[in-house]
């Protein structure tokens, strides 16, 4: 039987409803919702004491920037630095006794990861993690610290979708409970309960929720509980710009496979979504916009250095996309779920120059420099203006030649600086070729 849609404005009115559907186990896990309310509330009983309330609360500096009412839906701050032990353990604490001594496995970028084996560790269950060896190591760690003896983390190919073929076929031969990153009913269920938090903690109408897309459990858990219980909020789901499996998806009307995507949002870097989660994302999502990777990073940079907030490229993706809705969200109520803040030190230099590269601050030339005395000299007196500062430089000399390359990286103070100073490498003979637009540039300088 399907539920009637209901607009809540206040915590009592959710509770009434959500105490009403507490024990109507029997309904079918399905409906063309894709899963119950029943369920979302079933699933925060199953987690309650684990997994507890993430606070939701106005920033004022982006409230300010964007003249909005902008929250910030703060899952970075769960035990496992995440969202994903919602759904993870949900899910696990489901399985019967003979599943449960059997053991589960999963893979994951991760943050799911980290969940599982959480959830086995207090569980006491048994788990085979799979990740991306590309995994940065700080996730690997946590796994390894949250699952103890629980887990064995096994690191395989160079994306999340490898990493899941070689779990499946583990899970095939043992025997084992897959429990999927995003494409079950229970993970979806489980995440959902973010969206009954919300409508809980703030009791004013919401005009606008903003939902991280990889998967889809998120995005899928989420508008199911919005789209029933606050149906005038608009849902946005946001994507790596590099890895927009969601938003073609529903543009082509079904599932697609990437065959080629950018990693670096490891959070939300998969080839297909769930099969699950695209149908139900394809209802509830009003639409889903991409955002470049390069403003992501300017994002995680800014939350650090002017909110002191840290957080991954995946948890900075719908705060980094209020710039594309600016027009659109003025005056009204937006809420960006943060969704998690599992970032490894080691990637701040690579996040720092992908801001700058983005903000048109850094630039990286071949320069070509006569084989004499003073060039070089010359180069920084009449070339490089006031402001401007080499950061990399790489030259080899050679004898026989009248001329040598270089390769430089030089950091502006402002954006407008860029063509003056190519003008003056052209005039003074100085440019050799201009390399940001290079697509193996990072891979090379970081």
């Amino acid at each position: 039987m399907q539920e009637a849609p209901y607009f809540c404005h206040s915590f009592s009115t959710l509770s009434l409803f959500l105490k009403c559907n507490e024990f109507d186990l029997m309904e079918p896990i399905s409906t063309s919702f894709g899963i119950r309310l029943s369920d979302v509330q079933r699933a925060r009983y199953n987690i309650q004491g684990v997994v507890h309330p993430t606070l939701l609360a106005k920033n004022f500096r982006l409230s300010q920037q964007f003249e909005a009412n902008i929250l910030l839906k703060r899952e970075d701050l769960q035990i496992v630095r995440s969202y994903k032990i919602r759904g993870a353990f949900n899910k696990i604490s489901s399985l019967d006794a003979p599943q449960k001594k059997q053991g589960v496995v999963c893979a994951s970028a991760g943050n799911h990861a980290q969940g599982v084996a959480y959830a086995c560790q207090i569980l006491g269950i048994h788990a085979h993690i799979f990740m991306p060896s590309t995994t940065p190591k700080q996730k690997v760690d946590q796994v390894k610290y949250f699952g103890g003896e629980w887990v064995e983390v096994v690191l395989t190919g160079d994306t999340f979708d490898d990493s899941q073929l070689e779990a499946l076929d583990f899970c095939t031969g043992k025997g084992k409970v897959f429990v999927p990153p995003f494409d079950d009913p229970m993970v979806i269920a489980g995440q959902g309960t973010i969206g009954l938090e919300i409508l809980e903690q703030y009791t004013q109408p919401i005009d606008y929720v903003l939902l991280p897309v990889g998967g889809g459990g998120l995005a899928s858990g989420v508008s199911t509980v919005l789209k029933q219980l606050s149906p005038q909020t608009k849902i946005i789901g946001i994507e790596p710009h590099g890895a927009d499996a969601m938003r073609q998806s529903i543009q082509e009307g079904k599932r697609i496979i990437l065959h080629d995507i950018d990693t670096f949002v490891d959070g939300a870097a998969v080839k297909q979504v769930g099969e699950l989660n695209f149908n139900i994302c394809q209802q509830h999502l009003d639409k889903v916009i991409t955002v470049d990777e390069g403003r992501i990073c300017e994002t995680i940079v800014d939350l650090y250095n002017k909110d002191a907030i840290v957080v991954e490229p995946s948890g900075a993706m719908c705060i980094a996309a209020l710039h594309q809705l600016q027009a659109e969200i003025q005056g009204k109520t937006v809420v960006c779920l943060v969704s998690g803040s599992n970032n490894d030190l080691s990637r701040m230099e690579e996040i720092k120059e992908r801001a700058l590269l983005y903000k048109g601050l850094k630039h990286y030339f071949v320069v070509v420099f006569p084989q004499r005395a003073g060039a070089l000299k010359e180069f920084v007196a009449d070339v490089l203006g006031p402001n401007d500062d080499i950061t990399y430089f790489q030259y080899t000399k050679k004898t026989s030649r009248e001329s040598g390359a270089a390769v430089i990286g030089i950091e502006l103070k402002e954006k407008r600086d860029f063509e003056p100073l190519v003008q003056r490498m052209n005039s003074l003979k100085f440019f050799g070729r201009y390399l940001n637009d290079d697509p193996n540039l990072l891979s090379i300088l970081v």
